[in-house]
């Protein structure tokens, strides 16, 4: 019966991504309002353009978000022969249903937060195909309801497994600093360069990221409502003391240094991707979620995304595959 019940599900979500293939962009209902279809970069000067940094730090009441990972358009053709173009035509379709499932939500989420490997080829190795995948990237996510603020972060495939200086500007140059803070209804949100820590390829990013996140956990810290943390590869995806070297998450010398320093500044919640898998756990008082992709799994998770409630004093979390997101949320 479980068998029966995966097929189903596996089933509903191919029917769905196979009626938006089908649909082109016709996501939404002839009813509802004419979304904005224009990209605009809203990480600049270390902050989100849509979240003043003075304007909302006062909490006010129970507020959803969502948060995904690793849409990745171009995945799939690593894995099977793709002979159709686009080749990410299936990152599309995934792509776009998940922006249909966020718009229809209610309440209307704060943000939509993407945990990094926005697109799959590397701007140093595949330059063309690489802006030609930011192209239907920026196309989709400006299709998210202008109430909903989209918040890009940094993943591997985005500014590189070595980052350089170069590549870190061309991410920038497309979807803003490759990280930054804001405040969204009284809760502090660090976005951070997860690249930095398991690379060390470019020591001055290194060392200025570095000096950048000591000044917001020092900010954390003095902070009644607990912060929240979003990078793309996790500290750990099931165990914070496991020591193995594992691409995966970061390496575990980094790792123990960095969590000691978070939960001394009190954020509570890290919300990761990479995995391309559902994961996560504990350490001390600070929980790792790791969010499966939005695009190709590497495990028996179905596509889909993560729906955040925050409360003053909590955060309540569910992972739904795409087919079976709710329009209707309860906070």
């Amino acid at each position: 019966r479980t068998e029966d019940l995966s097929v189903r599900r596996q089933t509903s979500v191919l029917l769905s991504v196979l009626v938006v293939v089908l649909s082109g962009s016709r996501l939404v209902s002839e009813s509802r309002i004419e979304l904005n279809m224009s990209w605009t970069v809203k990480g600049v000067n270390r902050t989100h353009t849509d979240f003043p940094f003075d304007q909302n730090k006062e909490w006010k009441e129970p507020f959803i978000f969502v948060q995904g990972a690793d849409t990745q358009l171009g995945m799939f053709q690593d894995f099977e022969e793709i002979t159709t173009e686009p080749k990410w035509a299936q990152e599309i379709a995934l792509a776009e249903l998940a922006v249909q499932k966020v718009n229809q939500m209610k309440p209307r989420p704060k943000f939509y937060v993407i945990c990094g490997d926005l697109c799959h080829a590397f701007y140093d190795k595949s330059p063309e195909e690489r802006a030609a995948q930011d192209a239907d990237f920026k196309r989709i996510f400006s299709k998210v309801d202008p109430s909903i603020a989209v918040v890009c972060v940094c993943g591997n495939h985005d500014v590189g497994d070595k980052p350089t200086v170069e590549i870190i500007d061309k991410y920038k140059s497309n979807y803003g600093d490759d990280y930054f803070s804001f405040y969204a209804g009284g809760v502090f949100f660090i976005c951070i360069n997860s690249q930095l820590y398991h690379s060390t390829s470019a020591p001055e990013e290194n060392e200025a990221h570095d000096k950048w996140l000591n000044t917001q956990l020092d900010i954390a810290r003095g902070l009644e409502v607990p912060s929240i943390m979003f990078q793309h590869v996790p500290w750990f995806h099931t165990d914070p003391e496991r020591t193995v070297e594992d691409y995966f998450e970061i390496d575990y010398t980094i790792r123990k240094k960095m969590l000691d320093k978070l939960v001394d500044a009190g954020v509570k919640y890290v919300f990761c991707g990479h995995l391309h898998k559902n994961g996560g756990g504990k350490y001390k008082q600070l929980e790792c979620v790791v969010t499966t992709a939005i695009g190709k799994q590497l495990g028996t998770d179905l596509s889909g995304m993560r729906v955040v409630k925050v409360y003053k004093d909590r955060v309540e979390h569910q992972y739904y595959p795409l087919s079976e997101i709710p329009a209707e949320i309860t906070l």
